[in-house]
């Protein structure tokens, strides 16, 4: 296998589009399953003596636990297998960044569903029954909940002491992570300041609320090892994880991706698959494990909730002179991928935006509230939401439009951020504010009817009759976001594609294997349009994600596309090479073409740029087949000083702009969200169609937390409500119109000049419908999710 970086012809040029290619909006393979719902996801799967799994969780956000009976669970008919802390063979923690989670709790629990001990039975409701019989007895805690009771002298330390290279930046051990960025003089831009805002904020915990429950099925081998079917983001991560607990090497846990009903970063940490494993290699049979709705609230990590505090200062002229701001994310028990948010929430603190003096600071906290981790937009949504609201209250206080003030202040190609980094490719934040401004508004008071009774449906809470809309009034409010793309700090953020070209019934046939995990973003529909392009075939087989092929990396951080897209190309590349060496080998002596420097492979066919058919593809392999398997990295990033925040961090920016227009019903405090229109550059749109999708849900579930979508924490650390009777998300009756522009705006670092896309609209969706609550009511609103009291003061 070799490895690369960014090789020669990595750029934005393509090869000539075959049917299907780059470019086009090829349908997905899997599309037309999933609408008629026979599609197989891992909660489907099914083993013909399989047993089933179950996890017994605690009641309590902190306690002890004094002792554990499980005869009772263990004398239940039907019952194989009872497990808890005291029976776990080999390591008994685990983590993406810090091993610091209990497989099973350790004598002490430290949020409330904080596993304790797992049954495995011959049928799902016998392993539920088996597990109330456990009797555990608890001493309750102290809660630490906030950074006043986490930090405060002789708070509970929730977990030892680190001794690695980042405890010394660390305040408090109930810090997970510090990060400040700090460039400029802010004391001598205060002093130069005519307009000076501040202000604090806060962000509620917001739940991935993905459809497919967590799940899998484990099936022991007849070598010992174990075989694992799972809905998961990033198998080669849960393979480090999970073979350490099991006590087994790598090779003995293989792993294969099962269908995977939505993601949104939820799955990149272990929710069931060592549970599933173990119980699999004690009973010596297949165990199934599937949460329903109100265990998966406790099976998965959420949204950090944030408080913030900004200050900005400005010129008299519109320009911003500096940015004070502290960020602290609520990580709850464990760490999970907390030191990463921090360093995104740090670096992109400012937002699109010129500034030249700026001191940040971004912490997570260790809590006894529920563990936060991955969600999409990863640490830039909580500061999106800030910032965008201080860019409102300092265009007021000046007297300018808002969406003038900020062009005045973006950023284009060849800024520089806060952390140092110079921005190399196209940074269209002007010309996406722009076009969203210049969209046509939609028309006023919309139920309004020819003659007739209103249409309540366009009224907000008008499907419940509420208003004839007497109290409705509009608002308009924009904003706009940056969010990197790829893991960042100098992570080695690589992956793999293997890649086989065969003549099957004289036709070529490309095979495409990655440990890609699709979740919904289109993976498994642009690798076949990636293979198309670069091998001029119509038939690509991709073979199921797993383990038997190197890392693909997670699916998240708007990384899928450019960097598995970006293996798959440079293998498929490869094997061209390897095409064309036949052919010269084979025909070259018959027809001079064959030594031109640049040939094509288009329509099943070798030919000249100018469009001479040299060979079949059929007629070069002749039998043979070229495996190609590559790995492919990105320009590498490294890590941000830990005092400073200095360094080049990220690989690359994705900008997203929004306007919302909603109708609120001051009396009733209900809102309805008529537009949320959305630019973005995406540098190339592989598939378009895809892409206009990933911005419509991305856009969706900013909306879902700008004015529903909050799991609620009561002071004891218990979850209130763990289902989606009481946690709301947008329904396609909440869900507006969404018009999209796409710009094209290709970055030459990025395989076709691509940027990320699935992320960047989910941040600003929030703060422009907030803005246009703003513009309609006139409150301050500093809090999302937005609630009716908070806008009829009861």
């Amino acid at each position: 296998m070799s490895t690369a970086h960014t090789p020669a012809g990595l750029g934005p040029a393509t090869r000539p589009r075959a049917h299907g290619g780059v470019g086009e909006s090829a349908l997905r393979p899997d599309g037309t399953l999933k609408v008629t719902g026979e599609f197989a996801y891992a909660s489907d799967l099914w083993h013909e003596d399989m047993l089933w799994g179950f996890t017994l969780r605690s009641p309590h956000a902190h306690a002890r636990i004094l002792s554990t009976d499980v005869s009772g669970a263990l004398a239940t008919p039907g019952v194989y297998a009872v497990l808890t802390h005291a029976d776990l063979p080999a390591a008994t923690r685990y983590g993406l960044e810090i091993q610091d989670t209990p497989v099973l709790a350790d004598g002490v629990v430290r949020y409330h569903g904080e596993p304790v001990a797992l049954v495995a039975a011959d049928h799902p409701e016998t392993a539920r029954r088996a597990a109330a019989r456990i009797r555990v007895a608890y001493e309750e805690l102290p809660v630490v909940g906030d950074e006043e009771s986490a930090t405060a002298p002789g708070a509970p330390l929730l977990h030892p002491a680190r001794d690695d290279h980042h405890a010394a930046h660390v305040p408090h051990p109930n810090v997970v992570h510090r990060q400040p960025v700090v460039r400029g003089d802010v004391a001598a831009a205060r002093a130069r300041a005519d307009v000076v805002v501040s202000g604090d904020y806060e962000v509620g915990m917001q739940d991935q609320a993905f459809l497919g429950p967590e799940s899998g099925l484990a099936v022991p081998a007849g070598d010992g090892g174990v075989d694992l079917y799972i809905a998961t983001q990033w198998l080669h991560a849960d393979l480090r994880q999970i073979a350490p607990v099991l006590g087994l090497p790598e090779d003995k846990v293989r792993m294969t991706l099962s269908g995977v009903g939505g993601a949104f970063g939820g799955r990149e940490d272990l929710s069931m698959q060592a549970h599933a494993c173990l119980l699999a290699l004690r009973t010596g049979r297949p165990v199934k494990m599937v949460y329903n709705r109100f265990e998966s609230f406790f099976g998965h990590v959420h949204r950090h909730p944030a408080r913030l505090h900004y200050e900005h200062g400005a010129s008299s002229d519109g320009r911003l002179l500096y940015v004070k701001a502290r960020i602290v994310l609520d990580g709850g028990a464990y760490a999970s991928s907390s030191p990463a948010v921090v360093g995104n929430a740090a670096s992109l603190a400012v937002g699109p935006y010129v500034v030249g003096a700026v001191d940040v600071e971004a912490l997570a906290l260790y809590t006894n509230n529920p563990p936060c981790g991955a969600m999409r937009g990863f640490g830039a949504v909580q500061a999106c939401f800030a910032y965008e609201a201080q860019m409102d209250r300092l265009a007021g206080r000046l007297g300018l439009d808002p969406v003038e003030f900020r062009r005045r202040n973006a950023m284009e190609q060849g800024a520089v951020m806060p952390t140092g980094q110079v921005v190399d490719a196209p940074a269209p934040v002007a010309e996406l504010l722009r076009r969203v401004k210049a969209r046509p508004l939609p028309p006023e008071r919309p139920w309004e009817t020819a003659g007739g009774a209103p249409d309540v449906r366009a009224l907000p809470g008008g499907l419940s009759n509420t208003t004839h809309g007497e109290d409705v009034v509009r608002g308009v409010g924009y904003a706009v976001g940056i969010k990197n793309v790829g893991f960042s700090e100098g992570f080695d953020d690589y992956s793999t594609a293997r890649v086989r070209l065969e003549a099957v019934a004289g036709q070529p046939v490309a095979t495409v294997h990655t440990a890609m995990a699709e979740v919904g973003q289109g993976g498994v529909t642009v690798h076949a349009q990636i293979a198309r392009t670069e091998l001029g075939v119509t038939q690509v087989v991709l073979q199921p994600a797993d383990t038997r092929v190197g890392s693909a990396g997670s699916t998240s951080a708007s990384r899928q596309t450019y960097v598995t897209g970006g293996a798959v190309r440079h293998a498929c590349q490869e094997v061209r090479e390897r095409v064309l060496a036949l052919g010269r080998a084979r025909f070259g002596v018959h027809h001079p073409a064959w030594e031109q420097a640049e040939l094509v492979l288009e329509g099943g066919k070798v030919a000249t740029e100018a469009g001479e058919v040299l060979a079949a593809l059929a007629d070069v392999l002749e039998g043979e087949v070229i495996d190609v398997e590559r790995e492919w990295r990105h320009r590498p990033t490294e890590p941000f000083d830990l005092r400073t925040g200095q360094g080049d961090g990220h690989v690359q920016y994705s900008f997203a702009a929004h306007r919302a227009v909603v109708d609120v019903d001051t009396g009733l405090g209900l809102v309805k969200v008529v537009e949320l229109a959305c630019a973005q550059d995406v540098g190339k749109a592989v598939n378009p169609l895809a892409v206009t999708g990933q911005i419509q849900g991305g856009t969706v579930q900013g909306l879902g937390l700008a004015v529903m979508e909050e799991i609620v924490v009561a002071a004891d650390g218990r979850v209130r409500n763990p289902s989606f009777t009481d946690y709301l998300i947008p329904t396609i009756l909440d869900t507006p119109a969404i018009p999209v522009d796409v710009l094209e705006l290709a970055d030459e670092h990025a395989p076709y000049g691509l940027r990320g896309a699935g992320e960047a609209p989910t941040l600003s969706a929030t703060p422009a419908v907030v803005a246009a609550i703003r513009a309609a009511t006139g409150l301050a609103l500093n809090r999302v999710p937005v609630r009716p009291e908070h806008l009829t003061g009861t």
